[in-house]
């Protein structure tokens, strides 16, 4: 393998060539110890200087995919972890070379760089000495290192113990897929915006501009790499939105099995939990509705003004608590509610792979009683005839089919009408197909369309 440069490292992550690899290494260990302490990998990214951001994003991301080995080998490797900053230098260094295959650099550079990284450190620097026998030692004892791992569960795929029991207990015959499928690195993909083009149409604007994609689903093209949104054609004007093929089906469920009813139009619609507003602009895209967007959040209200204003379009936006909805709503019945509820985001782990270090097993049965006062609180809300999409970007059965069926047990005004319930993480050609899915690549969701019958009923 050749050797890249010891100071550059603009060849695996878009850097300019001027960036020594150990600098992103050690940007890279500071966002897996900030998530290790609790915050998400988002807002520690967002702390790095903006000239190592993309790079240190790059390996701290490859990084938490194979944390759960990374951590194993370190087990082995020393009996008592250093201190924090220390660990998760040392982690984040053999999480990235622990197989040569797939390695962003030829593994000695890694270990060269990561000593480095610790010796610059004032953090770290104590420990430099520590984290560079420990990783000679690896280099030496590799096989063995990693053969003394591969029974260990949370080695084996790279999630907490708990997580993967869950899967095994909610999808027993595609866990090991899905779990595959989260430790993929998640495509780009986007969606036309139907009021200003068609998919086929904005494939040819990709190819004329050199930019190779394919089509997906009704209204998504997938990159063949990822760029800068500012990159791509027609974002800037609101002809594309970024928005993965399995959220892109929440609008048109909602809205054409209600548009298909005769007579009914969905003149008033609710996007209970709007932020950032992506799936507010499609509803918007595909229908002339009076739309509120709601969320509890001020500043992530501010997202979906800046959404809305670079599609061109127009909702009213409310800072507000959903399960308050006294404090917002007019009294006067909707025609079409979407819940996208808070959930524990177990269905884009690809995309947010800190999402697995975060979590803890208590906070399903948490998430899953918000789920379940959101949809008691605002399907009174709803019109008779009118319906409720409720969907969580979860793969959990508490989160998903188990909360809907227990409220549908609750609200005898409420039937189940067709949608594609758990929607399971899927990498395209690179996986087995999983029943039921989307062709192609995409999260994990769920969706449950709920219809109010229109006879009378108490709320």
């Amino acid at each position: 393998m050749t050797l890249p440069s010891t100071r550059h490292a603009g060849a695996a992550t878009g850097q300019a060539p001027s960036l020594p690899l150990w600098r992103l290494l050690q940007a890279a260990a500071g966002v897996v110890a900030a998530v290790r302490a609790g915050q998400s990998a988002t807002a520690a990214i967002a702390q790095v200087e903006a000239p190592v951001r993309p790079g240190a994003q790059a390996l701290a991301f490859q990084a938490m995919r194979q944390l759960g080995r990374a951590e194993a080998l370190r087990r082995l490797l020393a009996k008592r972890p250093p201190p924090a900053a220390a660990d998760a230098l040392l982690c984040t260094a053999l999480a990235l070379c622990w197989r040569e295959e797939g390695a962003p650099y030829a593994v000695f550079t890694l270990v060269d760089q990561a000593v480095e990284a610790a010796k610059r450190g004032p953090e770290t620097r104590p420990q430099a000495n520590f984290i560079n026998a420990c990783l000679r030692r690896f280099l030496r004892e590799r096989d063995a290192l990693v053969a003394a791992t591969d029974t260990n569960p949370e080695a084996q795929w790279n999630h907490p113990r708990w997580w993967t029991q869950r899967l095994k207990q909610d999808h027993p015959q595609q866990w090991q897929q899905i779990l595959a499928a989260n430790n993929a690195q998640a495509p780009m993909t986007l969606r036309v915006n139907a009021r200003r083009s068609t998919p086929s149409q904005y494939l040819q604007l990709l190819a004329d501009a050199g930019i190779a994609a394919t089509e997906v689903g009704e209204y998504g093209v997938m990159l063949e790499r990822p760029r800068a949104v500012h990159e791509i054609p027609g974002f800037d004007t609101g002809v594309v939105s970024v928005q993965d093929a399995a959220a892109q089906l929440a609008a048109p469920l909602l809205l054409k099995e209600l548009a298909g009813r005769a007579g009914l139009k969905p003149t008033r619609v609710l996007d209970a939990c709007a932020a950032p507003g992506g799936k507010t602009a499609h509803i918007l895209e595909l229908a002339d509705a009076q739309v509120t967007a709601l969320d509890v959040d001020p500043a992530r209200c501010e997202r979906i003004r800046e959404t809305l204003a670079r599609t061109g379009l127009e909702a009213r936006v409310v800072a507000g608590d959903a399960a308050e909805p006294s404090a917002w709503w007019d009294g006067e019945p909707f025609d079409a509610i979407l819940l996208d509820a808070p959930c524990t985001a177990s269905g884009i782990v690809r995309r947010h792979p800190d999402v697995r270090w975060l979590r803890r097993e208590s906070d399903i049965a948490q998430l899953a009683a918000i789920q379940a006062r959101l949809l008691a609180v605002l399907w009174p809300l709803l019109a008779p005839g009118g319906r409720l999409l409720y969907c969580t970007c979860s793969v959990f059965r508490a989160e998903g089919e188990a909360q809907v069926q227990t409220f549908l047990a609750r609200h005898t005004a409420a039937v189940l009408r067709p949608a594609p319930g758990h929607l399971l993480p899927q990498s395209g050609a690179k996986a087995d197909a999983v029943p039921d899915n989307l062709k192609g690549d995409h999260d994990g969701f769920y969706y449950a369309l709920l219809e109010k019958s229109a006879g009378p009923h108490p709320a």
